[in-house]
């Protein structure tokens, strides 16, 4: 059987940047809680004319140009997001013609911030049933369209970008060597957006507000620290790998503070985990795949590198992937 190897990554980022004293809605004596709260510095944000498919096409076209990949030969385009340019059609079509990938099937997932193990996941499967050669995965996010900005509790922390892998089939001891993904649906009324659906349609909205993001930001810290951990030794525990073996761990990028406990709990080197979130904020299902390739330029992940994913998020979903570079 084939296995599902990484050929190229890439990225992108909006080129306005927005640090926190830039966020004069809140009080002056507020904002320094931002850094101290989440580690969150600045953010990038998205011209006011953009959508989130642009972010998606800007993000593929990095990746395949390193590939030195012809979009023409994509078989199939998976697109993780939660902020999409439209409730339908899929964000993923729109980004299919973007990028003139004419002989790709293209579509949205959406398991908000987990979207990136939910995607590698869906890539590898994709691949290993024999009938794909190659796949490209991309998470673009764009939350600055739908938070309300006079909000704290979620203005501050989230930020825009895009990220994507090019996978193929390949042979060998390479690639994503297992997936574990979760999910609690008792807690999904602790963070998402809520009106604009068919449980709370437009015309019933109670408020304008209900097209913004809500977040219960203690709960998500909580389940993050419970299932967090709980993944990462369940996907050590199914492949047999001691965690010292790992030499990158890419984690959602929502808060230092949990990357610290994470650290501290499974008693791993802080130094071994990819820190990106104090210049970008949490770019939501993005984070991940935009850490990676970041990680990959500044060679902390190398040919040969053993990393693990892991990501936790709305719905409340989670998930973990172990992958040898």
């Amino acid at each position: 059987m084939k296995n599902t190897v990484i050929k190229a990554t890439g990225s992108y980022l909006p080129d306005k940047v927005v640090f926190n004293e830039d966020l004069t809605q809140f009080p002056e004596d507020s904002r320094p809680r931002i850094a101290v709260k989440t580690g969150v510095l600045s953010r990038r944000i998205a011209p006011e004319e953009a959508c989130t498919s642009d972010l998606a096409i800007e993000a593929g076209r990095a990746c395949l140009k390193k590939a030195d990949f012809p979009p023409e030969k994509l078989q199939g385009i998976v697109l993780s997001t939660s902020s999409p340019d439209r409730v339908q059609p899929p964000t993923a079509t729109r980004t299919q013609a973007g990028l003139g990938a004419p002989q790709a099937f293209a579509f949205d997932m959406n398991s908000v911030c987990a979207g990136s193990t939910y995607g590698i996941c869906m890539a590898d499967a994709l691949i290993r049933s024999g009938r794909f050669d190659n796949i490209l995965f991309i998470a673009a996010e764009m939350y600055s369209k739908i938070l309300n900005p006079n909000d704290f509790s979620t203005a501050p922390y989230f930020g825009d970008g895009a990220g994507a892998i090019l996978f193929q089939a390949g042979d060998g001891d390479k690639g994503i060597m297992h997936s574990c993904l979760g999910s609690d649906g008792h807690l999904c009324e602790e963070v998402g957006v809520f009106g604009g659906g068919t449980m709370i349609p437009f015309k019933r909205l109670p408020h304008p507000n209900s097209v913004y993001l809500k977040m219960n930001g203690r709960a998500i810290k909580e389940f993050a620290m419970k299932r967090g951990p709980e993944i990462i030794v369940r996907l050590a525990g199914e492949t047999g790998i001691s965690l010292d073996d790992v030499d990158c761990f890419l984690c959602h990028q929502a808060n230092i503070n949990i990357l610290k406990e994470l650290s501290s709990t499974l008693n791993i080197p802080f130094e071994k985990f990819f820190v990106n979130l104090d210049r970008y904020g949490n770019t939501a299902s993005a984070s991940v795949i935009i850490a990676m390739d970041e990680a990959i330029e500044c060679k902390m992940i190398r040919e040969g590198s053993l990393v693990v994913t892991v990501a936790f998020g709305g719905g409340l979903n989670y998930g973990a992937n172990l992958i040898r570079f």
